[in-house]
């Protein structure tokens, strides 16, 4: 008997570390990008994929926010999630955390076809901060993990395709879709992503849509991730490859061989010829594994390992829990590379339809059994019959996410059929903005804090300009300048807010900030000094906001001192940090880099002997290994060695 396609709702509990409050600080830095490819690459690339690596690459993370307060301390906890099952799959899907398909299993066998990740918890490898390992992810937005990775979607019921196109109200077909959607912000994007298991399928069907509302043509990224146990093999329909190692150039390779781990983290995106399907398989060694398939427009296919050596090794460790087994990526995406941003034109669309499902078979047959399980032609088809689906309207809500679609739509106007962003989401970081478009005017806070995100697109930058200019909306207006580029207006606009600012700490980080881009580095750690003495005078209580606040000024204030060696006054921010702040790993290092600063050189290796975790360590950085050979010529230790290239001499 064929079972009809449940949703469900369920608790999935797992040791999992808080993801704690994003930063308040404006991330005004541009952002440390570490697939760049070199001049000399683009000349050898295919003619499209080196246009669409000089296309508007992203340059800085506003309106979005840091997310670095989580921690490493793992307690069982309570994640809710969303279970999509037939009699032939079970999908597990997180929609508080990025709409993550954390487990896909296959019921007849009983085999888990991802890598499940035993444990939630966060790391530094998101474009915005907090990202964890496992699963099939959606990035959207730009090169890297997407800004939305730990943030909650939207979900609803939808009814699906009955196999035959016939819409439901006609056909009362009775099957269930589960929609994610969501804004994306960095690109201003809305977009949705429908899972569906058409009866008796042994396939998770995938629709993906992204919309441009604006009038304007918008670069747009997308890569589906997909995490599977490190010991599979990898078979994709190419020969060859672009690859992206440690040297860091991209440069055109042989496919690897099924099972390749080098020292060093790599990527391989497959040349898969024009013409053939698109797909990619992870199969172990008896030939049973996962494989995904799509449809034209998700045309690219990659594979990421971490590498064998030490580095690699400590990665894996670090995301899962030792003794777990490591993982693999592949992925799936709309350029032959990740370095890539599409163009989509102005008011239009993509969309297209992904497959993700068991499949037993030798390597040189994976296509033929591919074929035989999910057939090409039908798998067109139901693309074709899901498209009139993406516009209805969603049934029963089964989780929400951010208000920040409702303040776009309400602004734009936009009809998004098929992903409302209803007015009741909007909440108290929207309600501000909200007020500025209703009357012109950006309303003061009603009470002493640290102030709120900064929206910066165009329009709202305009809407800032005309605004009365009060010390507030200078702030915001100054964020939104430097945004745009426009450094010296952003500069004057943070300068004429100060005299009758009641909160001086902002302004004067935002005025460190640019000091530090313009190479004044000394007027940048005296300003720094200023706004964390300010900070720490306005602090009304030890809560999470302002906790986070210090925190985040205490650290740029530190590494700023540090740099022109203004040690004694480093010394002063450190003492005034709060306790609890001290013990967190980042800052057992700043106190290790402190005390070799003031000449402790026992004290500072002390620091190291009784152990620290830098829970928001970012990828392809080594600030611990820097301080360690300060130290001295002992070999790093290994808890230490994230490296994930060869040393230089």
């Amino acid at each position: 008997m064929v079972i009809v396609t449940r949703i469900r709702r369920e608790v999935l509990t797992l040791p999992a570390a808080e993801l704690g409050p994003d930063n308040p600080l404006p991330p005004l830095r541009p952002l440390e990008e570490l697939h760049r490819v070199d001049d000399r690459d683009r000349e050898d690339l295919p003619r499209d994929t080196a246009r669409q690596i000089g296309y508007e690459p992203l340059r800085s993370l506003l309106p979005v926010r840091i997310r670095d307060g989580y921690g490493r301390t793992r307690a069982p906890r309570a994640l809710d999630a969303l279970v999509i099952e037939n009699d032939r799959l079970r999908a597990t899907v997180l929609p508080g955390l990025g709409g993550r398909v954390a487990s896909l299993v296959h019921l007849p066998t009983g085999r888990e076809l991802l890598y499940r990740n035993p444990v939630f918890q966060p790391a530094d490898l998101a474009l915005n901060g907090a990202w964890y390992a496992g699963g099939i992810e959606w990035n959207i937005g730009a090169t890297g993990h997407t800004a939305l990775s730990c943030a909650p979607l939207h979900a609803a019921r939808v009814p699906a395709p009955d196999g035959r196109g016939h819409h439901p109200r006609r056909s009362g077909s009775g099957g269930e879709m589960l929609r994610l959607w969501e804004w994306e912000r960095l690109r201003d994007l809305p977009f949705q992503v429908d899972l569906w298991l058409p009866d008796g399928s042994d396939f998770l069907y995938v629709g993906v849509r992204v919309r441009n509302p604006h009038e304007h043509p918008v670069p747009a990224y997308w890569w589906s991730n997909t995490a599977v146990p490190e010991d599979r093999r990898v078979v994709v329909p190419a020969t060859e490859a672009w690859e992206f190692g440690p040297e860091r150039r991209l440069r055109r390779a042989p496919v690897p061989s099924y099972d390749t781990q080098p020292p060093y983290a790599t990527d391989w995106f497959y040349d898969i010829p024009d013409g053939r399907r698109r797909w990619i398989a992870a199969l172990d060694t008896d030939g049973h594994g996962l494989v995904q398939a799509s449809t034209g427009e998700l045309r690219g296919r990659k594979q990421f390992v971490w590498g064998s050596g030490p580095g690699g090794r400590r990665w894996q460790e670090w995301l899962t829990e030792p003794g777990s087994g490591g993982y693999r990526e592949i992925q799936a995406g709309l350029a032959r590379t990740q370095l890539e941003h599409v163009r989509i034109e102005a008011e239009s669309e993509v969309s297209w339809l992904e497959a993700y499902g068991p499949l037993t078979a030798a390597p040189e047959r994976v296509e033929e059994e591919l074929e035989l399980a999910l057939p090409r032609a039908g798998f067109e088809a139901a693309r074709a019959a899901w498209q009139p689906y993406a516009d209805t309207e969603p049934g029963e809500i089964l989780a929400t996410g951010s208000g920040w679609g409702a303040l776009e739509v309400l602004r734009g106007d936009w009809k998004l059929p098929g992903t409302p962003f209803a007015g009741s989401t909007l909440g108290e970081d929207q309600a501000p903005w909200a007020e500025l478009l209703r009357t012109g005017t950006l309303p003061e806070p009603r009470r002493v804090r640290p102030p709120g995100p900064t929206l910066v697109a165009p329009h709202w930058r305009d809407m800032l300009e005309t605004a009365p200019a009060t010390p507030h909306t200078e702030y915001h207006l100054g964020i939104a300048q430097w945004h745009a580029g426009d450094r010296a207006q952003a500069v004057r606009s943070w300068e004429r807010a100060l005299p009758l600012a009641p909160s001086l700490w902002p302004l004067l980080r935002c005025l460190a900030v640019a000091d530090q881009e313009y190479g004044h580095h000394e007027r940048a750690a005296e300003r720094y000094a200023d706004a964390f003495d300010d900070l720490c005078r306005e602090r009304r209580d030890d809560g999470e906001a302002w906790t986070a606040a210090c925190a985040a000024l205490g650290r740029e204030a530190l590494e700023a001192l540090l740099r022109v060696r203004r040690v004694a006054d480093a010394r002063v921010v450190w003492e005034a940090l709060l306790p609890a702040t001290r013990e967190r790993g980042r800052f057992r290092l700043l106190e290790a880099e402190l005390l070799l600063a003031e000449g402790r050189r026992a004290e500072a290796a002390a620091v190291f002997e009784a152990g620290f975790e830098v829970a928001d360590l970012r990828e392809g950085t080594d600030p611990v290994g820097r301080v360690w050979q300060r130290l001295g010529d002992e070999p790093l230790p290994g808890r230490y060695d994230f490296r994930m290239r060869p040393r230089t001499p």
